[in-house]
């Protein structure tokens, strides 16, 4: 994940403004995105697999996905204002973006397993 830069870093001499450099953040947004979207697809397919129905496959990609923001607020080291503007930028986006992708190849895999 890309932190601030020379242009973007904090100076307490001059004032006490933090500012962010748009590019590292937006960086970083995409780096969350795509985690979000891999790891439902990989959930899905485990769901799929395993055999889990209604709820219970719910339940597994929500367990999923607060297993993906505990990792990555861990790769940022608990410092999330250094790399988003809020803390839910890195916790809460993307979090229902990936249940499509997830019920896709949940019931893909589901279907090619347990059906077939």
């Amino acid at each position: 994940m890309a932190g601030h830069t020379e242009s973007g870093a904090y100076d307490k001499s001059t004032n006490d403004l933090q500012t962010t450099n748009a590019e590292n953040l937006q960086s970083n947004m995409k780096v969350i995105y795509y985690s979000r979207t891999f790891l439902s697809i990989i959930a899905g397919v485990t769901a799929g697999i395993f055999g889990f129905t209604s709820v219970t496959g719910f339940i597994f990609y929500f367990l999923i996905m607060t297993i993906t923001s505990i990792g990555l607020l861990s790769k940022t080291k608990f410092t999330v204002y250094s790399y988003f503007e809020s803390w839910n930028q890195l916790v809460l986006d993307g979090f229902l973006g990936g249940l499509m992708s997830f019920v896709l190849f949940w019931t893909f895999a589901y279907d090619i397993v347990h059906i077939f």
